[in-house]
């Protein structure tokens, strides 16, 4: 349907609502339009009229679909007057109505009416992300940020994820700020990257590099640099943490994930006790491996190449030089299909060790019991992001841990060449220095990646801040 260019009489309406195929859904159909269009706030409006003029109401999604148009342009005074209409006729909205309202206003001068709303929300909800966020943006922007960042930690302790965009804003909006407590709050969320191995995109980087450069009488300096092979920093010659787990480091890890994620309540969700004690006996009788593969994760790797094929291409790479395997596989691989030919499956069972767990097991935990048994050399293989077991872990610093056990552990291949990938990981070794944002108090170093990636991704970037107080 295609909106109107001008307001519309009664009569009009009617006219074009007859010609409509279903009529009793044209308003809705009619409000999507408009949105998509962006037609002008007097049409939607002229439509909004011959609904009541006709109804004697507005039904609530008609509302909601007319306050979307107003948010979209801006419309300050519309926003508030449909707010008006819903608190009286409604006792409590939904959240998409709440969204609406929180993101419209927090972009006007009536801003604290957004703080409102969100405490309204509060009362009947958890407020969403984008209900914090437009808040603290809001709050920034007014160079509030004490208020900031009391909501930012509120949606913080609410386990929220905050977006890179609200991170960035802080640092955008401090810029030139005097004051040690906002220092301090600023270098936590670089603690915070740190923590949950998060790069920021190259804007970001900016952002970070000149609130630095702003602080009153911080006399501190950035550059773009990248570093040493040997992990020593080219700007300040500073030398980058090593990526090695000590001895102690280790054993501590490994006694963790054994306790919290393999014995804790996650493991036998998907497999019986039965199996994984099976597997324990077979692991300990064939010690040590050097990589552990996740077989069926590395089978999808390539859609339309037969599965065993591509976890055959992985498994004759990995072996070059002797490498001890273990696959990780599922009982299906050894039924003959067109996936799974018997006589692949049966050849790369001379160049690694098995074992195939039930179809329908989980085969996280066996990845980190038989990588962890084997030592602080066992590699392992998969395109999965162990997040779901960092957070099993049962403090900070062992979550710290296991993130950079996985960074040096962790082989990850793209599609788009396994062989190329794979062979290139055998020539070379994982990076000596520990790729996360790290501090000594008077420089921090700071890995970035070129662009925005929406997804999490274990590439570690190459590109790095170096910001040193003179």
């Amino acid at each position: 349907v295609q909106p109107p260019e001008r307001p519309l009489q009664a009569e009009e309406w009617n006219r074009l609502r007859e010609s409509f195929k279903s009529p009793e859904i044209f308003e809705e159909v009619m409000f999507n339009s408009m949105v998509r269009c962006n037609s002008s706030i007097d049409v939607a409006k002229s439509l909004l009229t011959h609904v009541a003029k006709s109804n004697g109401d507005i039904a609530y999604n008609l509302l909601v679909k007319y306050l979307a148009l107003c948010v979209q342009q801006g419309q300050i005074s519309e926003i508030c007057d449909v707010y008006d209409i819903m608190k009286i006729r409604f006792r409590i909205l939904e959240s998409g109505a709440y969204n609406l309202l929180i993101r419209g206003l927090s972009n006007s001068d009536q801003w604290r009416m957004a703080l409102t709303l969100l405490e309204e929300v509060k009362k009947h909800m958890i407020p969403s992300r984008t209900n914090y966020e437009s808040c603290i943006k809001a709050a920034s922007r007014h160079q509030e940020m004490n208020l900031a960042f009391e909501l930012y930690h509120e949606m913080l302790a609410k386990d929220l994820v905050p977006t890179l965009d609200v991170l960035q804003a802080f640092f955008e909006f401090s810029r030139g700020m005097e004051g040690a407590q906002l220092q301090k709050e600023l270098f936590d969320i670089l603690l915070y990257l740190r923590d949950n191995q998060i790069y920021p995109h190259e804007t970001f980087m900016q952002s970070i590099k000149l609130w630095f450069e702003s602080i009153p009488g911080g006399n501190w300096r950035g550059h773009l640099t990248n570093i040493k092979d040997s992990g020593q920093c080219p700007v300040c010659n500073h030398q980058l943490e090593d990526s090695d787990l000590t001895e102690e480091e280790y054993n501590n890890l490994s006694e963790r994930i054994i306790k919290d994620v393999i014995h804790g309540t996650d493991t036998f969700r998907k497999t019986s006790p039965q199996e994984f004690e099976a597997f324990q006996t077979f692991v300990e009788n064939r010690l040590p491996f050097d990589i552990v593969i996740d077989g069926l994760n590395v089978s999808h790797i390539k859609p339309r190449r037969m599965q065993c094929e591509n976890l055959f291409d992985a498994v004759n790479f990995l072996a070059k030089g002797n490498a001890r395997l273990l696959v990780l596989g599922r009982k299906h691989m050894l039924i003959n299909s067109s996936n799974w030919k018997r006589e692949i499956m049966k050849e790369m069972q001379n160049k690694a060790d098995f074992f195939f767990a039930e179809n329908i097991s989980e085969d996280d935990a066996f990845l980190l019991y038989a990588t962890l048994r084997s030592g602080k050399h066992c590699k392992f293989v998969t395109r999965d992001f162990l997040r779901d077991h960092k957070a099993c872990l049962s403090n900070s610093l062992t979550r710290h841990l296991f993130r950079k056990w996985q960074r040096g552990h962790q082989i990850a291949f793209s599609p788009s060449s396994i062989k190329m990938v794979l062979s290139v990981f055998i020539q070379q070794p994982a990076f000596s220095y520990d790729c996360v944002v790290q501090t000594t108090g008077d420089t921090w170093h700071i890995p970035y990646k070129d662009y925005f990636e929406g997804k999490y991704s274990y590439r570690v970037p190459r590109k790095w801040l170096c910001i040193q107080q003179k």
